[in-house]
C-alpha cells in the first residue's frame, strides 16, 4: 500500500493548498559559515564548514565533538568564495572509505583531494590525502566549488570562471582552460584517475579531456536528481540574470552560453557561436529589485515523501534576499519560477538532501534548516471520521476505534500544528495503544492511514 503524508499547518480553513511556497524550520546551530551538505548512505548529515572542518550532524540534532576531518592549516578561505567548498562520499564509501573534497589551497588554487576514513567511521584520516587535481585560479572569486557523484559513477567538479567580472580573460568558452567547466572524471582505481571514454573532447585537441560541459560563469551548487539522475546547476549571474540549468548526463558537451549570454539574455556575443549550439537556462530571475536579489544559491529537486506537494519541484534559494525559490514542472514541458521570503535572514550557502531525500539548507550564520511545506492546513470540522481517537485528551497513550477488516487502520503518524513529522506508528493489532509518552503538552495532529488508502486526520490534545 503506497502512503501519502500530508503535513499541516493550522485548523483554520478547509483543506487546501494556498499558494506554492516552501518554508524553513530550524534544525540544528553552532556551525561556522557551513557551505556544504552531504550525506553517506546513513543517518548522519556531514556538514561542511567553509574554514576546513567537516562536522557530523545526527538524526536528532546533536552534532558530533569530534570533526570528521579538520585540514583547516591547508585551507586558504581568507575571500569569501574560498576555503573548503565541496564534499562528495564515493559510490562505494560503505566498503572503500574514500571520499573527496574541493578546497582552495594556501597558494589560492583549487585542489581536488581524495582522503580515507579511519576505522572510526565518525573520523578521517587527515593523514590520507592524495591530490588528483591541481587548478590555478587568477583571483579569489568564482571557484564553483561543488563535486558529486553522477548516476555512472563518474566524478563531476565544477568549477567557476576564475573571477573578477565580465570574464576577461574568456576562461568559460575558451576549451583548454578547466575554468568555467563542469569536468568529469573516473576515480574508480587504486590511485589518481582516469578520463571517461565518453567525455566530449577525448582524442580531439580542441579541449581538455577532463571537460564534460562549458560556459560557466559561477556554478554555486550543483545536484543530481536522485530519482532520474539529470544534474542541476545553479549559476551565479554578472548583474541582470540568475540562472538554473537542466541537463541529462547521458549527453555531454553541453555550453551553457558565459560569456556570451548571461542567462537568456545576450551579454558578450564578440566571437561566440550560434545561439541554436547554447544550452539555455530552464529558469532564471532578475538581479536586484527589492527585496535585493544577487546571487543564486541552487538546490536540489525534491524526491522525499514527506511533502507530496513539492514532489518534482527544484528548489533553491537567493543568497542576498533571503528568499526561497521553486521551479514548478508546467504543461508543454516548462517551468515556473517564484521566490518567496525565508522568514529568516541566514544567507542560505547550500542545500542537501539526506537518506531519505529530505532536504536541508544552511545559512552562513551557522543554522541548518529543515525545508518543509506550509501550505497544507485543514478545518476542524472536517476531521470527522468513522474513526475516532480516545482518550482524548491523552496522557499517556491514544487507541482508535472501529476498526474493521474490511479498513483497517494500519498507520498512525503524528504531526506538530506547524507541520513537523514527528513520528509514525504500524497496527499490528485491534485497541493497540499508541504511546505519547515523547509529546510535550499541546495539540497536536494524527494522521490515520487504512489498508484502502483512506486518509483521515484528527486533532489529539496532549495533557
Amino acid at each position: 500500500m503506497k502512503k501519502k503524508l500530508f503535513l499541516l499547518l493550522t485548523l483554520a480553513i478547509p483543506l487546501v493548498i494556498s499558494a506554492q511556497t516552501v518554508a524553513l524550520q530550524p534544525f540544528a546551530s553552532g556551525f561556522s559559515r557551513p557551505i556544504d551538505i552531504k550525506h553517506a548512505n546513513d543517518s548522519r548529515l556531514f556538514i561542511v564548514e567553509q574554514d576546513g572542518l567537516i562536522k557530523i550532524l545526527n538524526a536528532d540534532g546533536t552534532t558530533n565533538a569530534t570533526p570528521f576531518l579538520d585540514i583547516d592549516a591547508r585551507v586558504n578561505s581568507s575571500g569569501n568564495e574560498q576555503g573548503l567548498l565541496g564534499l562528495a562520499f564515493d559510490p562505494d564509501y560503505a566498503t572503500n572509505n574514500r571520499f573527496y573534497v574541493n578546497y582552495i589551497n594556501n597558494s589560492g588554487n583549487t585542489m581536488i583531494a581524495r582522503f580515507t576514513t579511519t576505522s572510526n567511521p565518525d573520523i578521517a584520516d587527515a593523514t590520507s590525502e592524495e591530490i588528483l587535481l591541481t587548478i590555478s585560479q587568477p583571483y579569489s572569486n568564482h571557484n564553483g566549488g561543488s563535486i558529486a557523484f553522477g548516476t555512472d559513477g563518474l566524478l563531476y567538479i565544477a568549477l567557476g570562471d576564475g573571477g573578477s567580472a565580465g570574464d576577461p580573460q574568456n576562461y568559460a568558452q575558451n576549451l583548454q582552460s578547466l575554468l568555467g567547466k563542469i569536468m568529469r572524471i573516473d576515480v574508480s582505481g587504486a590511485t589518481g584517475y582516469t578520463i571517461p571514454a565518453t567525455n566530449p573532447f577525448v582524442g580531439n585537441p580542441a579541449g581538455l579531456d577532463e571537460i564534460w560541459s562549458y560556459g560557466l560563469r559561477n556554478p554555486w551548487k550543483m545536484s543530481f536528481d536522485s530519482d532520474n539522475g539529470e544534474l542541476w546547476i545553479g549559476d551565479v549571474g554578472q548583474s541582470n540574470r540568475e540562472e538554473i540549468n537542466n541537463v541529462p548526463i547521458v549527453n555531454s558537451g553541453y555550453n551553457f552560453g558565459w560569456k556570451c549570454y548571461e542567462g537568456n539574455a545576450t551579454f558578450d556575443t564578440t566571437g561566440c557561436p550560434a545561439a541554436s549550439s547554447i544550452t539555455f537556462p530552464v529558469g532564471e530571475y532578475n538581479y536586484g529589485g527589492s527585496p535585493f536579489r544577487c546571487s543564486i544559491t541552487g538546490g536540489y529537486r525534491y524526491r522525499g515523501s514527506m511533502y507530496p506537494n513539492f514532489q518534482g519541484w527544484y528548489i533553491f534559494a537567493d543568497f542576498c534576499s533571503n528568499e526561497l525559490g521553486m521551479l514548478v514542472p508546467a504543461a508543454g514541458n516548462t517551468w515556473n519560477l517564484s521566490l518567496t521570503s525565508s522568514g529568516f535572514s541566514p544567507n542560505i550557502s547550500t542545500f542537501g538532501e539526506d537518506v531519505n531525500k529530505e532536504l536541508y539548507a544552511a545559512g552562513l550564520n551557522g543554522e541548518i534548516y529543515k525545508i518543509y511545506d506550509p501550505t497544507l492546513s485543514i478545518n476542524e470540522n472536517s476531521l470527522a471520521s468513522k474513526y475516532a481517537i480516545f482518550p482524548n485528551p491523552a496522557k499517556a497513550y491514544f487507541q482508535i476505534n472501529n476498526q474493521t477488516n474490511a479498513s483497517q487502520v494500519q498507520e498512525v503518524i503524528v504531526f506538530s500544528l506547524s507541520g513537523r513529522f514527528i513520528s509514525s506508528t504500524k497496527i499490528t493489532q485491534e485497541h493497540q495503544k499508541i504511546s505519547t509518552n515523547q509529546l510535550a503538552k499541546g495539540i497536536y495532529i494524527v494522521q490515520l492511514i487504512s489498508n484502502n488508502d483512506t486518509v483521515s486526520y484528527h486533532k489529539l490534545v496532549k495533557n
